[in-house]
């Protein structure tokens, strides 16, 4: 078996063949027997990767659809090349239709709906300030824990599970306690609330506070437009009714909410969730993103070599002696495979060397170099190259490079599934949903069952919770369908937990058949699963 390793340049592509295995001929008798490892090799690594199929009728994550597992599946491209930034921005434009907002500060954080979760608050407020977080699920004590965590004053307004607030419990807390911040879940996937938001934005603001929404399991399935309703930051998950893999979570900012953010006296406390720097590489400071390869020309294969090998001779090489020297022909275009590779790996071994050693003052250093520079004197022919960039741009563009390394894959999955959202429209995937909740709530009632929110008009459309039935134990009815049917429903979370079963129908799994398969699960349990008489 071989694995295929594939360079690509915009003229040419090689294929370079590797063994997957080093046979043991290879490896010398004396290194076979003397080996230094204490550790061996997993046995279970050395197995095929297994995994089952299963039907993901839970809370989430849900299943993946095949047009989103093959955009995912995609060749890597580099996190900065000009082409990574056109689908980030392809990203960026999905998730302003998907909030219904024009807010410019839009983006997707590297990571899970709890990652935009401390995103939004790690920016959006200091140590010492006061936050009030309406708690009626886990999403608000999640919310509460992390203020909390980051020294901020954490005020609970509490209801019961399954209850919503009122606009005048609301206006009483924001009065009281005079919050820079007010949290609330939209869609409490561990209760089944689609809490009401009109009004609380523009109540927010008359008290100057700014308006923070959770969104991870109602978007794409119920309501939600960012700025009609006055919500000042606003995020949630690629893996629920969007239907992409998991680690990936829209997140938007209002104006008012970057003045807060760009005004504060502190950095925030996470530097990987900093928006000074998600902002750039997102595309949305206003400020130059160059990225250091993919450069926009009528030979783009020779110029990001070129631009490449100019950075790393006259920037990288002269301030790192130890840096190793790269020999290029004068014609780029036929640029082995391997010697492109040697340059990167020099080029990165350079910048590694200088953090290390300037770790304050690097940019100070590279901007000297630049300024020492004269690209048009030809010493060799790619020193021209240079001529693209200008010093601040070059700049920006080695800064950039330090932040971190975005989700390639997920961001090619996450851009399918605002393509597929966009395809569909968005009112269209809340009818959608809406419709499926009504007729799956019914065929619940018809088994005699109970919803756990008692309002209809502020149950989840996109995750239905169901009273546990008298005499059952919730853990015997999901293990008998996830046994009988390979399909995952889920009990309560948090303060829901023994309270509830919860189902989720979203996006891709939304559909009538799952419906009907679900309530077939559900009675087929019922009769065989232990029911208590006490």
């Amino acid at each position: 078996m071989q694995r295929a390793l594939i360079c690509r340049g915009a003229l040419f592509a090689q294929q370079v063949t590797l063994p997957t295995r080093i046979s043991s001929v290879l490896v010398p008798r004396s290194y076979r027997a003397m080996s230094s490892l204490t550790v061996p090799a997993p046995a279970s690594l050395l197995l095929p990767l297994k995994v089952p199929y299963r039907l993901m009728l839970g809370p989430g994550p849900s299943n993946v659809p095949p047009r989103i597992l093959s955009a995912g599946g995609r060749p890597i491209i580099g996190h900065m090349h000009k082409e990574m930034f056109e689908i980030m921005d392809d990203i960026k434009k999905g998730i302003q239709y998907a909030f219904q907002t024009k807010n410019e500060l839009t983006m997707a954080i590297s990571g899970s709906g709890h990652a935009a979760m401390e995103a939004a608050l790690y920016n959006a407020v200091e140590r010492g300030e006061t936050v009030l977080i309406a708690v009626n699920g886990i999403w608000g004590e999640r919310a509460a824990d992390i203020s909390e965590r980051m020294g901020a004053d954490a005020k609970r307004l509490v209801k019961p599970p399954g209850e919503c607030f009122t606009l005048q419990e609301i206006e009483q807390a924001l009065s009281k306690h005079k919050p820079v911040l007010f949290f609330i879940t939209h869609g409490e996937s561990s209760t089944g609330i689609a809490h009401p938001l009109d009004g609380l934005g523009a109540l927010c603001h008359k008290y100057n506070c700014l308006l923070l929404v959770d969104s991870v399991a109602s978007l794409g399935g119920a309501p939600i437009y960012m700025d009609r309703q006055e919500i000042d930051i606003l995020y949630s998950g690629s893996q629920k009714v969007l239907n992409a893999p998991p680690g990936t979570a829209p997140i938007s900012f209002s104006e008012r909410a970057k003045q807060k953010i760009f005004s504060r006296k502190t950095k925030p406390v996470s530097f990987y969730l900093d928006m000074g720097w998600l902002a750039n590489y997102w595309g949305c400071d206003g400020k130059p993103r160059v990225p250091l390869h993919g450069v926009t020309s009528s030979n783009c294969h020779c110029t990001e070599i070129s631009v490449s090998f100019a950075f790393h001779e006259q920037i990288v090489a002269p301030l790192v002696p130890c840096c190793p020297r790269v020999s290029v022909p004068q014609c780029f275009d036929t640029l082995s495979a391997s010697r492109t590779i040697c340059l990167s790996v020099s080029i990165l071994q350079g910048l590694l060397s200088l953090v290390l050693q300037y770790p304050k003052t690097l940019g100070s250093l590279v901007l000297n170099r630049l300024s020492t520079l004269t690209p048009s004197v030809p010493r060799r022919p790619v020193i021209s190259a240079l001529n693209d960039y200008d010093a601040p741009q070059l700049l920006t563009a080695v800064s950039s490079v330090y932040h971190h390394t975005g989700p390639v894959s997920g961001l090619f999955s996450l851009r399918e599934s605002l393509a597929i959202l966009a395809e569909q429209g968005l009112e269209n995937y809340w009818k959608h949903h809406q419709e499926m909740a009504l007729y799956f709530h019914q065929g619940l009632e018809k088994l005699g069952l109970k919803l756990f929110v008692k309002d209809k008009n502020v149950r989840l459309p996109t995750v239905t919770t169901i009273a546990v039935p008298e005499g059952y134990d919730w853990r015997d009815i999901t293990a008998y369908i996830m046994k009988n049917y390979s399909m995952e429903i889920t009990g309560g979370l948090g303060p829901s937990v023994g309270m509830v079963l919860r189902v989720g129908l979203m996006g891709y799994n939304c559909t009538k058949a799952n419906a009907d398969l679900v309530l077939q699960a559900l009675g087929d349990a019922l009769q065989h699963c232990h029911k208590s008489k006490v």
